[in-house]
């Protein structure tokens, strides 16, 4: 396996944030240039699958652990068919790759698809300046050497708030996930891609649903001229304030009173659906190591996150929705940040973190099965009254 990170020649790259400051470091990747909102992971492991995360869309991301690239990409870990984040930052770019599983190296990844990124000496004091100041757009560059001007072009770059990204993430077709080998088809789940990780479709497989994906434009009527025995709203992109056509679509199947699991976006997406307020963080939760507690238990889970948005709603108990009562159903212990709702009087529930957590943690995963009972109970209820 070539070495990773070993040029010939270490071509000079720049980062520059909206705020004015600049950090030096040399391209690792694809040379050229590029512009987003920039954000930091804190994830020990997993970065082909933060690459290939759809809801990186238009971010640059800045990865906290300081040596990258040991384990090399392979063609089974990816979340979707592309890298999707805009830029790529990094510390020390590994040497060389070392795991049986590796097919090619990650700067040949990055470079195969064109993404731009830098190694820089200074990610401690990035990611500390973003937690003081807040996220912001800035730019990677190896073709402008003067930051003042790259900061201009930043400063006219989009932000994140009011932009309504699912359409640009979104499958083109429908295409069905079906149960693996010796596993029997027990429910069928529309599945509305928001920018789904490959991931989720396959753990609902593994309990017996054929998944059907379908595209973000998916009419509330189209899905349920389905019939399905459930409905996922997935993770994404973009602010949820900006997409009122999926927070309609998921009235619809508030309304038709089909059983409802969402996840991330699809969590911010069910709260507005509730007449709840969301709202921007000021640096998000980006990791695989953020702690939950589940209000009805006081259990707590350790969960894999990646938004920069939240649900605005009363932690403090019940609260009244044009869908009858709701709750918090999960709180995030760093900051006290809403992680998931559930109706008490419908079959609909969500969480903010990610309980099909490739690349971990796995604590969370019996979401999935509280799905799968929702959809039990709900499927015995209408057969009951058919009785």
């Amino acid at each position: 396996m070539p070495a990773e990170g070993n040029k010939n020649v270490q071509v000079p790259a720049i980062l520059v944030l909206e705020d004015g400051r600049v950090f030096h470091g040399v391209s690792f990747g694809a040379e050229g240039e590029t512009f987003g909102e920039i954000v930091f992971h804190t994830g020990m492991t997993g970065y082909q699958e933060v690459l290939t995360d759809p809801s990186y869309h238009r971010q640059i991301v800045v990865m906290t652990a300081p040596h990258i690239g040991n384990t090399g990409v392979n063609d089974d870990d990816a979340e979707s068919h592309r890298i999707w984040v805009a830029g790529y930052v990094v510390r020390e770019p590994s040497r060389i790759v070392s795991n049986w599983r590796a097919q090619r190296t990650l700067e040949e990844e990055l470079r195969r698809q064109g993404v731009v990124g830098i190694a820089l000496s200074g990610t401690r004091a990035l990611t500390r300046h973003l937690r003081d100041k807040g996220v912001m757009r800035a730019a990677i560059s190896t073709v402008e050497t003067d930051p003042d001007k790259l900061r201009e072009r930043v400063l006219a770059s989009p932000q994140m708030v009011g932009a309504n990204l699912a359409g640009e993430v979104t499958t083109a077709e429908p295409y069905t996930v079906r149960p693996p080998d010796g596993v029997p088809v027990r429910f069928t789940v529309a599945a509305v891609d928001l920018g789904i990780k490959a991931m989720t479709p396959q753990r609902l497989a593994e309990r017996g649903c054929e998944v059907r994906v379908l595209p973000a434009h998916t009419t509330a009527e189209q899905i349920l001229a389905l019939n399905p025995d459930g409905v996922f709203f997935s993770n994404g992109p973009g602010d949820p304030a900006a997409a009122d056509a999926v927070v309609e679509t998921m009235r619809g199947i508030l309304d038709a009173g089909t059983p409802l699991l969402g996840i991330c976006f699809g969590n911010q997406i069910l709260g507005r659906a509730l007449g709840l307020e969301t709202y921007k963080l000021p640096f998000g939760h980006r990791g695989a190591n953020h702690p939950v507690r589940e209000t009805r238990t006081g259990r707590v889970y350790i969960t894999s996150q990646n938004h920069g948005f939240a649900v605005r709603a009363p932690l403090d108990g019940p609260f009244d929705t044009p869908y009858g009562r709701a709750e918090v159903s999960y709180i995030g212990l760093n900051d006290g940040v809403v992680e998931g709702l559930r109706l008490l009087d419908r079959p609909a529930l969500s969480t903010q973190f990610h309980p099909e957590a490739a690349s971990g943690p796995h604590d969370a995963a019996d979401v999935f099965d509280t799905f799968v009972e929702m959809m039990t109970a709900h499927r015995q209820a209408r057969e009951a009254a058919r009785a």
